[in-house]
This record gives C-alpha cells, sequence and structure tokens, in this order.
C-alpha cells in the first residue's frame, strides 16, 4: 500500500532551484484521526540507496513532475534532520507556477509518498513509529500538510528573501493512510 505524508514548510525564494526538508525526524502528526505517527532517524537510509528512481512532483501528480534522481536533477539525503532534498526546477508550466508560489509564500508543505518496508514500522497503542520505508516521490503540495517542519527554499546565487508559513498539524488528504 502506498501512503502520502504532508508538511507544513518555510520557503525561501529565489532562482530556480528548490531546497529544504520533504521529512523531519521526531515530529509527532496525526493520521486521519485515527493514529499518530513519528519518523524515527533511519527510515530513509535503505530507500536512498537502493537505486531506484525518486520523483519529484506537484501534488503527487506525475503529470507535474518538476525532477527525478535518475536524471541528476533532484537530489535526496538524510541528515540529522530529515529527508533534505535539492531540486533543479525546470522551465515548465508546472515550475515556474511552484517558483512564484514559493516566492508570495502560498505553498502548504512538503510532501513524500511511501510504503512501510518489512519491520519498518513499530506499534505502540495508536501511535507508529516509522523506522525504514520504501521512498517513491516527494511533492511540493498546495495545502493541508500532515508532518510539521519540512522547508523548501528556491535557491541561486542572489540574496535569499526569507518567507514563512505557519506551521500545522492536519489530516492527509484522502483518509486514514492515503493522502
Amino acid at each position: 500500500m502506498t501512503e502520502r505524508r504532508s508538511a507544513s514548510l518555510e520557503v525561501r525564494a529565489k532562482g530556480r532551484r528548490l531546497q529544504g526538508y520533504a521529512a523531519v525526524f521526531g515530529r509527532e502528526a496525526r493520521i486521519g484521526g485515527t493514529f499518530s505517527e513519528v519518523i524515527r532517524p533511519g527510515a530513509f537510509t535503505a530507500a536512498l540507496a537502493d537505486g531506484t528512481d525518486k520523483l519529484a512532483l506537484v501534488d503527487h501528480d506525475p503529470a507535474r513532475l518538476l525532477a527525478r534522481t535518475a536524471s541528476g536533477t533532484l537530489r535526496l539525503a538524510e541528515d540529522s534532520q530529515g529527508l533534505a532534498f535539492d531540486l533543479d526546477v525546470p522551465d515548465t508550466a508546472a515550475g515556474r507556477d511552484v517558483l512564484a508560489l514559493a516566492e508570495r509564500g502560498d505553498l502548504g508543505g512538503m510532501s513524500f509518498g511511501f510504503s512501510v518496508a518489512a519491520g519498518g514500522e513499530h506499534w505502540s497503542g495508536e501511535r507508529r513509529e516509522l523506522t525504514a520505508v520504501r521512498l517513491f516521490e516527494i511533492s511540493v503540495v498546495a495545502a493541508w500538510p500532515a508532518y510539521p517542519d519540512t522547508t523548501v527554499e528556491a535557491r541561486a546565487r542572489a540574496p535569499h528573501t526569507r518567507l514563512r508559513l505557519a506551521q500545522a498539524y492536519l489530516e492527509t488528504l484522502g483518509g486514514s493512510h492515503a493522502g
């Protein structure tokens, strides 16, 4: 089963690159009003090492592709804070729209599409900890993040402008396990 999680974000807008965090560790999110979930450090390690192509999309829509790891236009890494990304924004309608929304502070968050790897979740009552996931894509989302504190920045050589959006815990789109 593929799941999606989103998060509120901080936006810095300049240039034709987006950078930030698609997921952060240790932040509790309420999922579908039925359980809480926390991502643990190391949850993305195997997924990043498996060599499969990961996509950067707008609102989980494959028709609105921004970048991909196979072409080198999307770079992903896990650090002490979470799942970091760096992508080259294309000169397409989707790319121009994302940059314009980032500059205005109108984006809702970052998200990631995943499934839980074997043995990659631990339950304690109504709380799930994700320790290993299969990552398929990250997405810039227009609204309703599940996870707080993800970030996205648009970067170039010029000094940046920092725009901050309010952080919110919100349910994922579409119910308890999919967004």
